[in-house]
């Protein structure tokens, strides 16, 4: 059994082939699936695939590409709202992408912030976007979370950052996610990172329809290619495929409480 932690089912590359998607994930061992939410004006479509299969969940949220986008001032109190919801297991992605700055970094900080928050007061994990701006990433968690850091809890989505950003969110208790982009040719400094994440600290995602691994780099990805990603994954550290499944399985389940094991 293994997790795609993080994926776009609702994204049209995907959405046309909804079904079949899901069913070349299980017969590749996938056992659940998480539809990660970009924005409140697509959150229906997010919400609407979780719906349509017992073994996908999904997240609420805004990307800081949507930061401001008009409909997309979204705050902690909107965000708590969808907590009771079953099928809902998480906030974001959220957080920062100073590469294309699509939204300003003011309004991408302050979306981040609302997140934060209400992840906070809720207890559900916080899915964390960071792109050429961990510097303030981590400035910003660590200011949200100043006196309450034990009631945050989250992951690093689709890692690809420096360093230090993976080392102070492990000192934060957060997870570090592995996407197609471990298996790229050129991703030696990050299978490095990934060599000293703690074993108890690692999950596994495609991003799909994104960054399909090697390989089929270069294709649209679906979630049944994570199962790709983690043997890359295990060869990092040293141990057996069968051994990243089970670790980023229990993993998975240890931080989105709230989605049912199989």
């Amino acid at each position: 059994m293994i997790i795609d932690s993080h994926c776009h089912l609702n994204y049209p590359a995907l959405a046309k082939q909804r079904d079949a998607v899901v069913a070349r994930a299980r017969a590749a061992g996938v056992r659940r699936i998480v539809c990660a939410a970009t924005s409140m004006k697509s959150f229906a479509e997010t919400r609407e695939a979780a719906a349509a299969y017992d073994d996908v969940y999904c997240s609420v949220g805004v990307h800081p590409h949507e930061a401001s986008a008009d409909g997309e001032a979204i705050t902690a109190d909107d965000l708590v709202k969808y907590a009771d919801d079953p099928k809902v297991v998480g906030f974001g992605e959220t957080g920062l992408d100073y590469f294309y700055d699509h939204s300003p970094r003011d309004m991408q900080q302050h979306c981040f912030r609302e997140h934060i928050r209400a992840a906070m007061a809720t207890g559900l994990p916080l899915i964390v976007h960071s792109r050429d701006a961990e510097d303030d990433t981590i400035r910003i968690l660590n200011e949200e979370r100043a006196g309450q850091g034990d009631k945050l809890t989250g992951v690093m989505h689709c890692f690809s950052s420096r360093r230090v950003l993976a080392e102070e969110a492990l000192a934060m208790g957060f997870y570090i996610s592995a996407s197609g982009i471990l298996t790229f040719k050129k991703s030696e400094e990050l299978r490095a990172i990934f060599r000293d994440v703690p074993m108890d600290r690692l999950l596994v995602e495609t991003d799909a329809p994104y960054l399909a691994p090697e390989p089929f780099r270069g294709k649209i990805c679906e979630p049944a290619y994570v199962v790709h990603t983690a043997k890359v994954l295990a060869n990092v550290k040293g141990v057996s495929t069968d051994e990243i499944a089970a670790q980023t399985t229990a993993n998975f389940f240890r931080l989105f409480r709230k989605v049912t094991p199989p």
